[in-house]
């Protein structure tokens, strides 16, 4: 019998320092949809009280843990044991992918680098993250959205705090749409999909309180969405409507003029 094909290889590394244990169980269920977690480590002083909730789920998810202990205050040597590990492995070549969990904008430099090995960065944090980490990856994930109370697949959730309603997300969608070339304005919603994920790293539905782009779609209110023969979902943005029109002025008729 044939096998079918590995998903790709994917090493995950972990800062401690900067992620909640909280969001373990949906991490891993997460990058499972990406490819294999391989090498999976973290790092930070586990000595701390304020990461005993990573000590005790490490055996669960056969996480590594590496130990460093901060010698000096004020300086990071998770974040230098990371990196140092992170280009070794890259130099490996046994892997497609990586994984950086982390909220701190000095892992950048690190994921352009992987990157420009022709590999995928992934990355994993919360929304303080700097714009710049979030872009060097080739997608980014709200680790709040991979809290327990927030929304996967269902069709109606509750909306957090940190969520924006499906209609703040039209803007993008528009532009994005419009830079690509349709049929009478129809675009397949897997390319359009795929091309948010170009622009944004960081789009997710699930950050508008659905779960799928699909759904997302729909409770904008401002797109068509289809299914063809060839059971292939497309959207276009609707056609603008206009009011009534409305009633000329009657102009009133000149004055005779004086002769």
């Amino acid at each position: 019998m044939a096998l079918e094909p590995r998903s790709p290889r994917l090493a995950v590394l972990i800062d401690a320092d900067n992620t909640s244990a909280k969001i373990a169980d949906r991490l891993f269920e997460e990058i499972a949809q990406l490819g294999e977690a391989s090498v999976r480590r973290i790092y930070g002083d586990f000595t701390r009280a304020q990461l005993r909730g990573w000590t005790d789920i490490l055996a669960k998810h056969a996480i590594i843990a590496h130990q460093q202990f901060a010698y000096v205050t004020g300086k990071n040597a998770s974040d230098i044991a990371l990196v140092i590990d992170a280009m070794d492995l890259m130099h490996s070549g046994r892997f497609e992918g990586f994984c950086l969990v982390s909220s701190d904008s000095d892992f950048t430099r690190l994921a352009a680098r992987i990157r420009e090995e022709g590999l995928d960065v992934f990355g994993f944090g919360e929304r303080k993250t700097p714009e710049s980490f979030r872009q060097a990856c080739r997608r980014f994930i709200y680790t709040e959205n991979l809290l327990v109370e927030a929304p996967a697949q269902a069709d109606v959730a509750p909306q957090a705090k940190s969520q924006q309603s499906p209609s703040a997300a039209v803007p993008i969608l528009k532009k994005v749409i419009s830079q690509m070339d349709g049929e009478d304005g129809w675009v397949g919603l897997g390319a359009l999909g795929n091309r948010l994920a170009n622009l944004a790293p960081d789009f997710d539905p699930r950050s508008y309180g659905v779960g799928k782009l699909s759904d997302l779609v729909r409770k904008s209110g401002a797109f068509e969405i289809e299914q063809t023969e060839g059971r292939r979902w497309r959207v276009r943005l609707k056609p603008e409507t206009t009011g009534p029109a409305k009633p000329r002025r009657r102009q009133r008729p000149a004055a005779p003029s004086a002769s």
